[in-house]
């Protein structure tokens, strides 16, 4: 999200006039909704594979507990 800091207001104006040109006026609440719901499931997806990785370095980490209790008997 901070790459969208560095957009100024003039930017942000051209760029939704060129979408509305290209898009019309009928569409454009659906693409945006559609722009919209992709970002939500990319984000659910990357939160989704940061709780994995959590998980699975959770497991790693008593995996090798376990292994070093068995080396040190």
């Amino acid at each position: 999200m901070m790459g969208f800091a560095n957009i100024g207001v003039p930017s942000l104006i051209l760029i939704l006039v060129v979408a509305l040109v290209i898009f019309g006026p009928g569409k454009l609440p659906g693409v945006g909704k559609a722009v919209g719901q992709s970002i939500k499931e990319f984000k659910t997806e990357m939160n989704d594979g940061k709780e994995e990785s959590k998980e699975q370095n959770k497991l790693e980490a008593s995996t090798e507990a376990a292994q070093d209790e068995k080396k040190a008997e």
